[in-house]
């Protein structure tokens, strides 16, 4: 159980664990954003443009229950916006990656001249080669 435990404490205190718990809690006051956007802002223009409430209802017999279609369309709304801005940070990371690892990557190094020796020797082998292939 020990074990375990300091298994678990290596991996919760990781730098990936942590960077996504902070990234849950931005992705969440970010998403207040958006839906402050799209309930204040992009909701009345669109309601402006239609002609129409977004915050439209369809009332289902007499019960009282009614289906909200413009919480539902506002829902869709938030999660384009966010799937939007959350590729655009992904891709910027990604590009910010790939630059760093191109950095890192040494360049190929030439192999070096033979030495004089290694090519009278090489030569050499050859001959015999052709001597023996006779």
């Amino acid at each position: 159980m020990k074990k375990f435990l300091e298994e678990f404490k290596a991996f919760a205190l990781k730098g990936n664990v942590m960077d996504m718990a902070i990234g849950v809690i931005v992705g969440g006051a970010f998403s207040s954003i958006v839906g402050a956007l799209t309930e204040n802002i992009l909701n009345p223009i669109i309601a402006c443009l239609g002609g129409t409430e977004v915050g439209l209802v369809t009332p289902l017999g007499s019960t009282g229950q009614v289906i909200n279609w413009g919480a539902f369309i506002t829902a869709i709304i938030n999660f384009l916006i966010l799937a939007f801005v959350l590729f655009l940070i992904l891709k910027a990371v990604n590009k910010m990656m790939s630059i760093g690892k191109k950095e890192e990557e040494p360049a190929p190094e030439a192999e070096p001249e033979p030495s004089d020796e290694v090519k009278l020797l090489t030569s050499i082998v050859e001959e015999l080669e052709k001597l023996n292939k006779k």
